[in-house]
């Protein structure tokens, strides 16, 4: 759970300096007022001073007023928030927690039938890491430390296994708490204690203690920072992932010797890991590794240690996931998670390797940005750079591709495929025949379990499209839909309908036709053990070639898609099947270079030079009409619940608007959505965590569910579904109306910081997954924030004017593809868009992607929010409005969150609409069902207005006091001056 930043509580501090400023004179000057009379009489001195104090306390409650219903007022609205959570739905949140991880977690290795193990064994279980397992993620993705968590050793306690007291004592007597890994500090050593400590009556004695021994093995990952691929420099501190972030540090002196080589990266061993590896191999015969991680690891390691026996990967498993773990080491729960992303042994190897990280541009200094932000060091920010050279083939469309096509041995370059999981139990899936009713193919699959206890297992549907050498670029695995079993016993047998549309086995054409199309020839539809293993296959044959242009649009589509991108596509050589992979080294080799080409120069934008009357009006429909502000209505917002978009009510609503209401609206959306007196509008509460729902403000929060990737590993869209059912349930008794999740931007590379929450490297996996919890929180009235949108695929650079190159084919066959499906399977989302850039334009400022692609194409009605505005050089209300963002994501003023160039019929329509998109998802939201709504005013007003009334009387009385005891003093004093003249 984040706290609140820094960054926040001193720009509201900035905010509030003319307040203080104008306390300080009240005090100087009642001060002087009170020194200047010391010489008058003393009734006059009394009640001049006496007038001051009350002058000058009034002043300063004064202020203080204007201070808290100014730009303190959303930062009061925000603290004040009421709601909790009710004993009931946590327990059943946790119910439906630990089932998801009972089915996320993925058995990778089972020689000799290793596991499961006998509750009530004796486990001996070496790894440091077993003491202080991975549970979460950093920033966003932290667990609320108000409720207890399930580690590793209780797991396995709870499951009645019992473990090694010695060892693990052993352990925290070594180190006894984790290094942090945290948004903006990252702390990467691995605690793990060298050989040398390891005595012989401690390997005596565990040897004794039992024949078994599990390994733990931990890598974290988080917001902020990209997993490092560099260790050696991470040491010597000469590493960097970003301008404005460094990738942390290394305290190599922790454990005895260098725990790194020269070229070692993260997500591999340790010198100390491979040393303990070795150690417990060359003392047990039966070995039991589990990986905590969410990022993919090289694990070639399992193959030279025959000893080995078994494999589990479980990644984060939140607050109370990790009591699954035991379960599945007994058997109590069957295995039936499956990766979600391609295991490598080599990750230097990979399509992508050389184009991640930082990459600068050297010839824009001129819009370099220097600020101080949250960590209160002052960073400068340069425009920075990616290309997504390897194009569609991403994750196993490669590796799948390249082993057909020739260009790699699949055996040596994959150790785990994509999809790929194992089960106590054998299963056997039949395929029925393919038939297909206007565009829709359907067919059946039987699974039977043919072994010896119950189960589930995934019918995983993958098609192999026609492929002309030099033709539309394609892969030869491509997942299409997917379906979990119920629980089978053994014998037992259920047959699953699988239907998609054909048109999804379209490519995008970026080059030729500007659109889909579906080839002539044959498909090869399989079911699939995995993306390599195909268990059975039909052949669907398309007689001629489909191109979806024109009028002829694919059906899901709103309108006829068409290059949108071409300004993204850079001058890069992408990576094409042609021949072989014939370009593969010069397609993925890294940046020659680091200049940005004039013509693109030319219409790059931030801040330093947007912010014009040309460049905001290049961006207005020059033909827009007048708008109508501050006419009368009886019509509040409350009363267009229901109501379709265009129904013209929303305009005499609307018309009813200033443009100041609507800037407060469009300009202060962080954690909310703002009030506004003049419709009837209420505050509305918006909260973050990708796999929980916190309040940042008032401290109250949710239990945290398994992670994004253990979530896509169950492949079970009903788990997915109730994921986002009970987010919902526990917003609503928060009385939060919008969740800033699901995330769901794609596993490009293995050392994405946010890999734990996004979901795959497989776009449909994500968007099924997506959508489906997506749906379960707005059946409960709760728009999720689709994020983010688009390309926010590494952390490095990302709030560095980060330009992100691709082409236009693979921007909708991968990295768009997951919000595509949410957004067209979804009644109502919302979405935050992201901190890149799409090639040279800003993501919040892209009209091609948020008007044309997500409302034009794809009928998104809801609205897009920034992610956090913190300005970072590039981010402005006045461009986002006009190019498809509607709120900005930020709780106080700063520099370009409010719309400074107004003056314009285009402008003054763009704020309409960004007004419209967010009143039109909130009306409809459970914040207006009218069992929630609450309208009057915030509670901390009238406590405000009830002290200022309380102050108001003491006030007077104290006014009152003063003058009656003035008139006595002069009283007295003239009675005395008559006494000394008699």
């Amino acid at each position: 759970m984040l706290s609140i930043n820094l960054d926040d509580v001193m720009k509201v501090i900035n905010s509030i300096k003319p307040f203080l400023i104008a306390i300080g004179i009240i005090i100087a000057v009642a001060i002087v007022i009170m020194i200047a009379v010391m010489k008058l009489k003393k009734s006059t001195k009394k009640l001049v001073r006496g007038t001051a104090l009350v002058a000058m306390l009034t002043g300063i409650v004064i202020c203080v007023n204007m201070i808290l219903t100014g730009p303190m007022s959303t930062m009061m609205d925000l603290i004040s928030g009421s709601g909790t959570i009710s004993k009931t739905t946590s327990d059943e949140t946790t119910v439906l927690a630990q089932n998801i991880a009972r089915e996320g977690i993925v058995l990778l290795e089972n020689d000799e039938n290793t596991l499961p193990v006998a509750s009530g064994s004796k486990l001996n279980v070496f790894g440091w890491a077993s003491t202080n397992p991975i549970l979460g993620g950093a920033g966003s993705g932290a667990l609320n430390d108000a409720y207890e968590t399930i580690d590793l050793l209780k797991s396995l306690s709870d499951a009645g296994i019992e473990t090694n007291a010695e060892l693990t004592k052993f352990y925290t007597d070594y180190k006894a708490d984790r290094p942090v890994v945290g948004m903006w500090n990252q702390d990467w050593t691995l605690p793990e204690p060298n050989v040398s400590l390891y005595t012989d009556e401690l390997m005596s004695n565990a040897k004794s203690y039992s024949d078994t021994a599990m390994i733990v093995i931990s890598r974290s990952g988080g917001e902020g920072a990209d997993l490092p691929t560099n260790m050696s420099s991470v040491v010597d501190g000469s590493f960097k992932d970003g301008t404005t972030y460094t990738a942390g540090t290394y305290d190599d002196t922790l454990n005895e010797g260098n725990d790194w080589d020269a070229g070692d990266h993260y997500l591999q061993l340790t010198n100390r890991e491979e040393e303990m590896i070795d150690l417990v191999c060359a003392n047990f015969g039966k070995v039991i590794l589990v990986y905590n991680g969410a990022n993919a690891f090289e694990l070639g390691f399992v193959k030279d240690h025959p000893q080995i026996k078994s494999v589990l990967w479980a990644a984060g498993m939140g607050h109370v996931g990790m009591e699954a773990l035991g379960e599945i080491v007994t058997g109590e729960v069957n295995p039936s998670g499956k990766t979600i992303d391609t295991y490598v042994y080599d990750m230097t190897k990979t399509p992508w390797w050389n184009n991640f990280g930082d990459f600068n541009y050297t010839n824009m200094e001129d819009y370099a940005y220097v600020s101080t932000g949250f960590t209160g060091v002052e960073t400068k920010a340069e425009v920075s750079f990616v290309n997504y050279v390897e194009g569609i083939y991403v994750g196993y469309k490669f590796y799948e591709t390249a082993a057909l096509e020739g260009l790699i041995n699949y055996d040596e370059m994959v150790q785990y495929p994509f999809g790929y999981g194992l089960s106590y139990t054998t299963f056997e899936q039949t395929m029925g025949d393919i038939t297909e009713d206007n565009g829709t193919i359907t067919f059946d699959v039987t699974v039977t379990n043919t072994g010896s206890v119950a189960g589930k297992d995934v019918v995983e549907v993958y098609y192999n499209p026609p492929y002309e050498n030099g033709g539309i670029e394609k892969a030869s695995a491509n997942l299409v839909e997917f379906a979990k079993t119920q629980l089978l016993e053994p014998g037992a047998s259920e047959t699953i309908t699988i239907s998609f549309a054909a048109e999804d086995m379209a490519s995008y054409d970026y080059q030729n036709a500007k659109a889909y199309v579906l080839d002539a020839g044959d498909y090869e539809i399989s079911i699939n053990k995995d993306s390599h293993n195909v268990i059975d296959s039909k052949t669907y044959t398309v007689g001629t070639t489909v191109t979806y242009d024109g009028s002829n649009k694919r059906t899901s589509d709103k309108v006829t898609a068409t290059n949108a991108f071409d300004f993204a596509n850079g001058n890069i050589e992408y990576l094409s099947r042609a021949d072989g992979f014939a370009n593969y080294n010069a397609a993925t080799a890294a940046p020659k270079s680091y200049e940005m080409p004039a013509d693109v120069k030319a219409t790059f934008y931030n801040i330093s030079n947007y912010l014009t009357p040309e460049a905001t009006a290049a961006d207005e429909d020059p033909n827009a009409a007048a708008v109508t502000t501050g006419a009368a209505t009886s019509l509040q917002l409350k009363d267009l619940r229901g109501l379709a978009k265009d129904d013209p009510k929303w305009d005499e609503l609307l018309n009813a608007m200033t443009l100041d209401d609507m800037n407060a609206l469009i300009s202060l959306g962080g954690y909310q959505t703002n009030s506004v007196e003049s419709i009837g509008k209420v505050r509305t509460n918006d909260c973050d965590g990708p796999a929980s729902i916190n309040n940042n403000f008032t401290g109250v929060g949710s239990l945290g569910f398994p992670v994004g990737v253990t979530i896509a590993a169950t492949f079970n869209k009903e788990l997915a579904y109730s994921f986002g059912d009970y987010i919902g349930k526990m917003a609503n008794e928060m009385d939060v109306s919008g969740w800033y999740a699901p995330a769901m931007n794609i596993h490009r590379t293995a050392f994405a910081g946010r890999n734990f929450e996004y979901y795959s490297e497989d776009g449909v996996l994500s968007g099924k997954i997506a959508s489906e919890a997506t749906k379960g929180s707005w059946a409960n009235g709760v728009y999720a924030y689709v994020k983010h949108f688009a390309f926010n695929d590494q952390e490095g650079n990302r709030c560095d004017m980060l330009c992100t190159w691709t082409n236009e084919q693979a921007a909708r066959e991968i990295y768009l593809k997951p919000f595509e499906i949410s957004v067209k399977n979804v009644e109502m989302t919302a979405v935050m868009s992201s901190f890149n850039y799409i090639g040279n334009r800003w993501a919040g400022g892209c009209k091609e992607l948020l008007k044309t692609v997500l409302r034009e194409e794809w009928g998104f009605n809801g609205f897009v929010l920034t992610d956090y505005f913190g300005v970072y050089g590039y981010m402005s209300s006045d461009q986002a409005i006009r190019n498809g963002t509607d709120c900005m994501l930020v709780n106080y003023p700063t520099a370009t969150n409010s719309v400074q160039f107004r003056d314009t019929n285009g402008a003054q329509q763009a704020m309409r609409e960004a007004t419209k998109n967010i009143l039109y998802t909130v009306v409809n939201s459970r914040a207006y069902a009218p069992e929630n709504l609450k309208s009057g005013m915030a509670s901390w007003k009238i406590l405000m207005i009830v002290c200022d009334c309380v102050f108001a009387a003491l006030m007077i009385c104290l006014m009152a006091i003063f003058c009656k005891n003035f008139k006595k003093n002069r009283a007295n004093e003239k009675a005395a001056a008559e006494a000394t003249v008699e």
